[in-house]
């Protein structure tokens, strides 16, 4: 089983709201999701805990494609535009600096039109163990 098989497959949370990895490579992920009426806050735009899913989907993604198991220890989003329901959202992640210990990673979430929504950034930890995705 590849890390995007094993992510889209366990990673429930995302899976419940739409999220799901596309592409998956050391050091880059990209992730989507189509907001729908269930995304919505009161004000008729995409909650933002639905955007920091999408984008949390794609940095575990980065953080763990070298092989060894890696968590958040610290994630910072900013919301620029307001996605709407309808748009497809794409969320890009690359690890900026890899370290083996402290990786950071910027991801960025745009819409089908290529407008920048969000713009997250991320420190990881980086434990000795290996991941096995089996």
């Amino acid at each position: 089983m590849t890390l995007k098989e094993f992510l889209n497959q366990n990673d429930h949370f995302a899976f419940n709201v739409g999220a799901r990895l596309v592409e998956v490579r050391e050091g880059y992920a990209r992730a989507e999701m189509t907001v729908v009426k269930e995304h919505l806050n009161a004000g008729g735009v995409c909650q933002g805990g639905a955007l920091f899913t999408l984008a949390d989907l794609a940095l575990a993604a980065v953080m763990n494609s070298c092989g060894k198991l890696t968590l958040s220890i610290e994630s910072t989003i900013s919301f620029l535009s307001s996605a709407v329901e309808g748009d497809t959202l794409t969320a890009e992640a690359v690890e900026t600096r890899s370290h083996h210990k402290i990786p950071y990673l910027e991801v960025k979430i745009r819409n089908q039109r290529n407008e920048l929504i969000c713009a997250f950034t991320a420190l990881g930890y980086r434990k000795d163990k290996e991941w096995n995705f089996s």
